[in-house]
């Protein structure tokens, strides 16, 4: 061949080569609630696994490939049972994150398990998500279980005492949401309650789409209930503390279960007024002792860059580690066949006060995160802190008497 002809196949082969490098990418469905009522912390849970994404692009990828991630919206459960067989058959997904709303995920999940395609839940919090004793479902985030004991133990440890009262004086009404992340959470505050002898006077559910909860808000109120749990979205979290406002209902305390309770447009929607005071169990939100979440400032920094605006909800943070902790894993696996991939998530041993949401991963029974925890936190002067446990806390919690 002659020098001229060499030179031009040599070059073909190094545009070919480089092409094929950089068309080197796996891809990862994002399957959540992108439009609807659940849209907004839908959007923020996605942000999340986004950022993460981003990290792990910028650092060589994940074996050398380019993570992509395709968009699915499970606007209900139809769609997210659509869409997950789309982003399966067509897009030839190697895993899918997911998917905060507990019924998207129990029902797109089974569509990934029948396919026998991993699906990782980083967000939906029902007993029922990790309790069908499937394989291919893996939980990063604290459950149901987690948000109603811990919001027991805060009844017990912090809010009677801060009241001046036995906590067994206390008049307990449970509401809640009646979807399966509505019903876990409840049943297990109704458990945990009983075991700590607390008096639950009233529990009642109601449809998140609702748009009245005056004659609920009414019979708390005629009932003499000090303490409200409400788990809830954030529509029905706004409307129940508007209508209990408008009612003149004011209890001792009201504890919101995440969703909505944690979000800064519900506080806007309602009024610092009307929030101040208000506690919550949730996810690891952000005014948190750094010492026990490092990494949290960098992603704070990290969202306001990409997106412009603040984090709007500790979801987008509990997404993000969920989805860095798996990336990181695949990193050190071989290969994105299904069992390659449960292979590598199935060494994880990442301990506490490791991640910027502060809890540890490893996978125990049920494929849920052993070492996932929610955290107490309460509305005060118009922020969202940490009051709870006080190794986390940035602030006192604050209950008049």
């Amino acid at each position: 061949m002659k020098p001229s002809l060499f030179l031009k196949a040599a070059t073909a082969a190094a545009i070919l080569l480089s092409a094929t490098a950089a068309r080197a990418e796996v891809k990862f469905g994002a399957l959540f609630p992108f439009s609807g009522q659940l849209a907004l912390l839908g959007e923020e849970s996605a942000r999340g696994v986004e950022i993460a994404v981003d990290e792990i692009n910028a650092a060589g990828g994940v074996q050398g490939e380019k993570v992509v991630l395709v968009r699915g919206d499970a606007v209900d459960n139809n769609q997210a049972i659509g869409e997950a067989r789309r982003l399966i058959s067509r897009e030839k997904v190697a895993a899918i994150f997911g998917s905060y709303s507990s019924a998207r995920s129990i029902a797109a999940s089974q569509v990934a398990e029948l396919s026998g395609i991993p699906y990782f839940e980083l967000g939906a919090v029902a007993d029922e998500v990790t309790g069908r004793g499937l394989k291919f479902l893996y939980r990063t985030n604290p459950t149901a279980e987690d948000m109603g004991k811990l919001i027991v133990q805060m009844i017990v440890n912090k809010v009677a005492p801060g009241l001046g009262k036995n906590p067994k004086d206390l008049k307990i009404g449970i509401i809640y949401e009646d979807s399966s992340y509505g019903t876990s959470v409840a049943g297990h505050q109704k458990k945990y309650a009983a075991e700590a002898g607390l008096n639950v006077v009233v529990s009642q559910g109601y449809p998140a789409a609702t748009v009245d909860m005056s004659s609920l808000v009414l019979d708390l109120k005629q009932r003499g209930v000090d303490v409200v749990l409400q788990t809830s979205y954030q529509n029905d979290s706004v409307l129940f503390l508007q209508q209990a406002n408008e009612a003149n209902y004011k209890p001792a305390a009201i504890i919101g279960g995440g969703g909505g309770y944690s979000m800064q447009p519900t506080a806007d929607a309602v009024g610092h007024k009307v929030i101040d005071g208000v506690l919550d169990a949730d996810f690891t939100q952000f005014l948190v002792n750094t010492k026990y979440t490092p990494g949290i400032e960098k992603f704070v920094e990290d969202y306001k860059k990409k997106f412009g605006e603040s984090p709007r909800s500790g979801h987008s943070l509990n997404n993000y580690v969920g989805a860095k902790v798996i990336l990181q894993a695949l990193n050190k696996g071989k290969g994105f066949t299904p069992d390659a991939i449960l292979a590598a998530v199935n060494a994880i041993d990442v301990g506490e006060g490791v991640t910027a949401a502060g809890y540890g991963v490893k996978f125990g029974k049920n494929n849920q995160n052993e070492r996932a925890k929610m955290m107490g936190l309460q509305w005060q002067d118009g922020k969202l802190v940490t009051v709870y446990p006080d190794d986390a806390a940035v602030s006192p919690m604050r209950l008049s008497k």
